[in-house]
């Protein structure tokens, strides 16, 4: 299945993508966002793309083949943007995109175990060159680690139960396969507060898989690290998918804005620090309804941007 990028005309338009500038797709996927970017910068724009996964890259590489000379495709994680562009003796660039969490295709892929709905085993790795993958964590991970993950990677309410409830079926036999995760995890949890909206495995799954790969720790030096390589002027844009990122991204970006960070009290700034960026988007944006029915994964989604001063 094709990944439908998600609130794409409104990601262009953050961007403000124009003729002839050097963007950033730090999570490339399967190349939808960095294909229409590389259109609207024509006939010259340069698009680097980054993305910790193989597969993404070489789907990707086919999808952008007619912009091949305009186009510098990384396997890298995005921590790594600053060196990512140096190789290629860039130095700054005029908008980066971080569409963050899982893409359809990955989901589809059963053998990946990202997905709650296909028997597969218990990996999740976004980079499969890495060593930690889901079944290490869930079965050799003391309860208070599990349950400190569940909650604060999924805030799901249940996560003391869950975490008892994985803690006491692995003594009886390893748990492998995400059906047996599923099957775990909805037990777990009382059935008069099981959401009929999502799946009961759906923030149990998302916890683990951040965990796997490492996504929340490294967020936020990231974006710091996108913004620094921005033109004056340049746009940085995020979609997330579920509220921690959100809210990591929501308060950096204020943080970043503000810059002075004395207390109120002081009659005049001391510590000399200014705003470097400008937020653009002073309310999340979120996919219309028309997209939500065309693309139910897209429901979730929230958009912020930023100008660098």
């Amino acid at each position: 299945m094709l990944h439908i990028p998600v609130l794409l005309d409104e990601v262009i338009n953050q961007l403000q993508c124009q003729q002839n500038r050097i963007y950033v797709d730090a999570t490339l996927g399967d190349g939808g966002h960095a294909e229409e970017i590389l259109k609207k910068s024509s006939p010259s724009g340069i698009l680097i793309g980054i993305d910790r996964d193989e597969d993404s890259i070489r789907f990707a590489e086919k999808r952008l083949y007619s912009y091949r000379e305009r186009v510098f495709l990384f396997r890298e994680n995005f921590r790594n943007i600053k060196n990512v562009i140096n190789k290629i003796e860039i130095y700054n660039v005029d908008g980066v995109l971080f569409d963050l969490g899982v893409s359809t295709r990955q989901f589809m892929t059963a053998e990946r175990g990202f997905s709650f709905s296909r028997d597969a085993p218990l990996d999740m790795r976004m980079d499969r060159s890495d060593n930690m993958v889901a079944e290490e964590i869930i079965n050799n991970t003391s309860e208070e680690q599990l349950r400190d993950i569940i909650w604060k990677y999924g805030e799901e309410r249940w996560a003391g139960r869950i975490a008892r409830s994985i803690i006491r079926e692995r003594e009886k036999m390893p748990i492998k396969t995400t059906f047996q995760l599923v099957k775990i995890v909805v037990s777990a949890i009382p059935p008069a507060y099981r959401s009929k909206r999502i799946h009961p495995a759906t923030k149990t799954f998302q916890s683990i898989r951040i965990a796997v790969n490492n996504e929340i720790e490294i967020l936020k030096d990231t974006i710091r690290d996108a913004i620094d390589i921005l033109n004056p002027g340049g746009r940085i844009c995020v979609i997330s998918y579920h509220s921690l990122e959100d809210r990591i991204v929501k308060n950096l970006f204020r943080e970043l804005e503000r810059g002075c960070i004395c207390p109120p009290s002081l009659p005049i700034c001391v510590c000399g620090r200014k705003g470097i960026i400008k937020i653009v988007t002073k309310r999340h944006i979120a996919p219309s309804e028309d997209e939500i029915k065309k693309n139910p994964r897209a429901r979730s989604a929230k958009l912020r941007g930023a100008e660098k001063i």
